[in-house]
């Protein structure tokens, strides 16, 4: 597939894109495009290869068949999940941000790249934070911090893995609020994410992946208990509240009881 053969206006498209380890399918089949005005949430399981999605629209890995095109000098950014992090690190809230930059001619920042990190930092609501060591921060303050740096890129289109896990209920609230207005000022938007009830519901399209894609749509589309049953192997309660979906009962993901997702899914129709 060439740019042109793409999807009009699509930033990155999938055609036919699998991808695997050592022999084993994980990505089967995957036909997808990110449009400019995108916000996407994948769900699925825990080996379900969410991550292995990220990275092949990231170009860190390369499909076994089929393409990946992406629209020519995308400027992409990736925020990664809060528990990959060395948090023990010896930086600072502005120097970890300092550290996304593509081009560094001098150890040290600019005034202009002073300016621009405090008015990101500013932004985000956590620039009294900028001397900060790392592990000081909660977990809503690190996913800021780490959405800080993917800005200082200037990106197109932004992806992440988790985005609000390790976070409490308000940081969550405020962190899919800032990438709504992120969104509307023309980032698009790509996270994976285990929470059905606190993340996906609120999202305007989800996909559904278990090694190859289930569904694709809106949240009453692709949370129906027809679809989240083919994604997660097991029956699952949905009911709709003022047109949101939401899950009610818990369920188990690769083995482990995502307790999590039940409380949630409490919390929000109580």
């Amino acid at each position: 597939m060439t740019v042109l053969d793409a999807p009009r206006g699509a930033l990155v498209t999938l055609a036919g894109a699998s991808f695997g380890y050592d022999g084993a399918v994980v990505l089967d089949e995957i036909n997808l495009s990110i449009a400019a005005d995108d916000f996407i949430g994948v769900v699925g399981p825990s080996g379900s290869g969410k991550t292995s999605l990220l990275r092949l629209l990231l170009g860190t890995s390369t499909p076994q068949r089929g393409t990946v095109t992406r629209q020519p000098g995308l400027a992409v950014a990736y925020v990664p999940q809060l528990e990959t992090v060395n948090w023990n690190f010896p930086v600072t809230v502005f120097e970890c941000v300092l550290m996304a930059r593509t081009t560094r001619t001098w150890p040290w920042p600019t005034k202009a790249e002073r300016h621009e990190i405090h008015q990101i930092l500013d932004r985000l609501g956590i620039g009294q934070l900028a001397s900060r060591h790392i592990r000081e921060l909660s977990g809503g303050q690190q996913q800021r911090m780490f959405i800080a740096r993917a800005l200082l890129r200037r990106p197109k289109l932004l992806l992440m893995d988790e985005p609000t896990t390790g976070v409490d209920v308000n940081s969550r609230h405020d962190v899919l609020h800032l990438l709504g207005e992120l969104n509307a000022e023309g980032v698009a938007i790509l996270l994976t994410t285990h929470d059905l009830n606190g993340v996906a519901a609120h999202l305007p399209r989800l996909v559904a992946l278990h090694g190859a894609i289930i569904a694709s749509g809106t949240p009453q589309e692709v949370m129906s208990p027809a679809v989240l049953e083919l994604t997660y192997g097991a029956p699952m309660e949905v009911l709709e509240h003022l047109g949101i979906p939401f899950v009610l009962d818990r369920f188990e993901e690769a083995g482990h009881l995502s307790r999590t997702s039940g409380r949630a899914s409490g919390r929000a129709s109580a």
